[in-house]
């Protein structure tokens, strides 16, 4: 019975050096963990280098891992332990939310704020400027150059019916619907979401209201984008625009022809510049000198200011313009006093 006690008295020693050591293992863990917890949120929200704020560019592949992007981090220096931040990442659920896409970093950005850009894909954006009055031709190359995509393939993607009627535009081009603006594109974006991007653009200036006022006069939107794309390339100074737009809005009005030079050139392939006798008296699509009433199409994108012009005219009686040679016009009422401002201002005589 003795024995018997001394055993049990043994077992109970032994089961308390077991859960001794048991709590001893555990609170190491509990410490180790809360170390390597606190090490790295202070790694998170630490800087690699405080005092570099040197932007650095990088590139984030498709499809690219979080182990390769850490590394890569790492080997521009704007992280300094690419285990850490792979680990902050999983921890946090975000190693499956990376954004492929052109970043700008710093290693006076933290590891944590490093890991939130790319969630939420903060990419770089590249600037585009299309100026008002470009045509597609034009804005092709502007897209070339600033590296969004070939000239040629913007041209036969905005010269493409199919492409224009699933855009809503009722034309055989997009001519007229590219707006003119600054836009901000991230370096990878396509093609497609560029141009829809210029027709959506156009869509938010052209207001309802600006649809009824164009309805009073009888036109189509594609007719008043026409119009303005003519006043918008005979225009020199920007306060002649309700100006031009009278004598044209007057000359529809009389079944006069508009005789405009812009949209002779518009319908001359390859024009070089110089405007002839013969190209006035070709007939195209677009020659206002020998067709009656509007072109086919818009001649240009118009901006904001040539479409407000071609609905809002001044109430003029003027049916005659020509060039100063300063970049404004001398308006006239009738035939007799436009030819003595020809005679004046494009002649040199008196």
């Amino acid at each position: 019975m003795l024995i018997e006690i001394n055993k049990l008295g043994e077992h109970r020693i032994i089961l308390k050096k077991v859960l001794l050591l048991t709590g001893i293992l555990f609170f190491l863990i509990i410490c180790t963990g809360a170390g390597l917890y606190i090490d790295l949120q202070t790694y998170a929200d630490t800087p690699s280098r405080a005092n570099h704020s040197e932007n650095v560019i990088v590139t984030v592949r498709q499809g690219q891992s979080l182990k390769s992007t850490a590394e890569m981090l790492a080997h521009h220096q704007i992280i300094s332990n690419p285990f850490k931040l792979t680990v902050i990442a999983r921890l946090k659920g975000q190693d499956k939310h990376l954004k492929a896409g052109e970043y700008v970093l710093s290693a006076a950005m933290t590891p944590g704020q490093i890991l939130k850009i790319m969630v939420k894909g903060e990419v770089r954006l590249h600037k585009l400027t299309v100026p008002e009055g470009y045509r597609i031709l034009q804005i092709a190359e502007v897209v070339d150059q600033a590296g969004f995509g070939l000239k040629d393939a913007f041209i036969q993607a905005t010269t493409d019916p199919v492409i224009a009627q699933k855009m809503g535009v009722h034309a055989d081009t997009l001519e007229g619907y590219l707006f003119p603006d600054t836009y901000y594109f991230p370096k990878e974006t396509s093609l497609e979401k560029i141009i829809s991007t210029m027709v959506q653009r156009f869509r938010s200036v052209f207001k309802p209201e600006w649809e009824e006022r164009a309805a009073s006069f009888g036109f189509t939107v594609h007719e008043v984008v026409t119009l303005a794309s003519i006043i918008e390339k005979e225009t020199g100074a920007p306060f002649e625009r309700p100006l031009i737009s009278s004598v044209f809005h007057n000359r529809l009005r009389k079944k006069m022809r508009l005789e405009s030079d812009p949209t002779v050139i518009y319908g001359i392939k390859n024009f070089n510049g110089n405007l002839t006798r013969k190209h006035l008296k070709t007939r195209t699509p677009y020659n206002t000198y020998k067709i009656r009433g509007l072109p086919v199409g818009p001649i240009a994108n118009p901006g904001r200011a040539s479409l407000e012009a071609a609905l809002f005219p001044e109430k003029t009686k003027y049916i005659y313009f020509v060039s100063k040679k300063n970049r404004t016009h001398y308006f006239s009422t009738n035939l007799k006093e436009h030819n003595r401002a020809v005679r004046k201002y494009q002649l040199g005589r008196k």
